[in-house]
């Protein structure tokens, strides 16, 4: 049980607010000097294993694509589709928030940057037509959750990487999710605009005209989409292969046909990514170190056989994992705790038969609840920040809209088939 000490250490760590990729080395480093005979080398070996996997590149690939996003004009046409698609019902700005981070999330692959930009782009207008800006701010923090649930989120590549399933199963496997959370959050908006009489932002459904020359104009977005999703999903390419083609695509969309992208952009956005990507791929390699440890004691082992000794029923093991997670979530960055948890976890679905697809899209939407959660809320806090409300009116004037997350996280906990349907 050497492997305990280790662990903990690593979780003061996290507390005392140390880089994830810092903690998950010390950790390492002392099982290897105190609680081992086994050389250091190996532990050297385990930490850079993972940089051979070419998988990985599907990581600097999506997250390039998000930044080269960012320089071009796709999010401002993708708002007035969204504008076209739910204007015109009651509460219209915030349906309309909602949508555009679902569509963003086809195409994005950040939650923080989605929120950041919505957040710029519509709160300002929400709080104008009728909404407070707690509400604005609630629905706006909400709505970025879609993002890491839809592909190709980055939480859906690492978690694959660290419960070795598919990375395109994963891909398919959020699709589903993804849309009941768009619904559920678009239903919470009505009830929430009907009872403070806010008004569509349009008077009238679109004309034939007006939909045409929208739809004119946000075509290569949605294209983006399609051959993301449609390509892996019929087989024609890897989830690796999707991101190195949608680059080329928003490359071509940007230069060519918006004709907004200048190559001082595409600089910034390569500088961008190798920030993020190193920042990452430094958390996989430690956590494969950590990964290995757990085999080595087989902790997954024991803790398969501790928790089938508490219960047998696969129904009360889910949900004592939401808890635990949402628990968590509230102290611990979200892709540490997948990283520490998933190879501890995973010996024990086989017990319970829970399929790894299902349960990694389970354990992404309870750790994207975890980013609304105070102290270390991210997403939270980014949105509070920019929208100058505090966290007592984001959850006063927004409960209505964390709740439907949680009822979604159930909905998607205990019907397997939301998840798997595609896969």
């Amino acid at each position: 049980m050497s492997w305990l000490i280790a662990i903990l250490l690593m979780f003061v760590l996290f507390a005392l607010n140390m880089r994830i990729y810092l903690a998950m080395f010390a950790a390492i480093l002392v099982y290897f000097l105190f609680f081992s005979n086994l050389p250091l080398a190996i532990a050297v070996q385990r930490i850079v294993a993972p940089t051979q996997n070419s998988s990985l590149l599907a990581i600097p690939f999506f997250i390039l694509l998000g930044t080269l996003l960012g320089a071009t004009a796709v999010a401002r046409r993708l708002l007035a589709l969204a504008d076209l698609l739910v204007g015109r019902i009651r509460g219209g700005m915030g349906h309309t928030n909602v949508m555009l981070s679902t569509l963003m999330g086809g195409i994005s692959a950040s939650n923080l940057a989605d929120a950041a930009m919505a957040t710029r782009m519509i709160v300002p207008q929400m709080i104008r037509q009728g909404y407070s800006r707690g509400a604005a701010s609630a629905i706006t923090a909400c709505g970025s959750l879609i993002t890491p649930i839809i592909p190709p989120g980055i939480a859906l590549i690492i978690y694959g990487l660290v419960a070795d399933v598919s990375i395109g199963s994963m891909f398919m496997a959020g699709i589903v999710p993804g849309l009941l959370l768009c619904a559920l959050l678009l239903t919470a908006v009505y009830i929430y605009a009907r009872r403070r009489g806010i008004p569509p932002s349009r008077d009238s459904w679109p004309t034939a005209s007006e939909t045409r020359s929208v739809l004119f104009q946000a075509w290569p977005a949605l294209l983006l989409v399609v051959v993301i999703v449609g390509g892996i999903r019929m087989g024609i390419f890897t989830p690796t292969e999707a991101g190195a083609i949608a680059i080329l695509m928003t490359l071509i969309i940007g230069f060519f046909i918006y004709r907004d992208m200048k190559p001082a952009d595409v600089g910034r956005a390569l500088g961008d990514t190798a920030r993020q990507t190193a920042a990452i791929l430094l958390v996989i390699m430690t956590s494969s170190g950590l990964a290995w440890i757990f085999s080595n004691e087989r902790a997954g082992i024991a803790m398969a056989e501790w928790i089938t000794g508490l219960t047998t029923n696969k129904y009360a093991f889910l949900a004592a994992v939401n808890v635990l997670l949402l628990f968590l979530g509230m102290f611990i960055e979200g892709t540490a705790l997948m990283i520490v948890l998933v190879p501890l976890l995973k010996p024990v679905l086989a017990q319970f038969g829970i399929d790894p697809v299902h349960f990694g899209i389970v354990i992404i939407v309870n750790l994207s609840i975890g980013t609304l959660t105070p102290p270390v809320g991210t997403v939270l806090l980014l949105v509070c920040n920019l929208t100058r409300a505090t966290i007592g009116e984001f959850f006063r004037e927004g409960w209505m809209f964390v709740a439907a997350l949680v009822i979604a996280l159930l909905l998607i906990t205990y019907i397997p088939a939301l998840s798997l349907v595609l896969v």
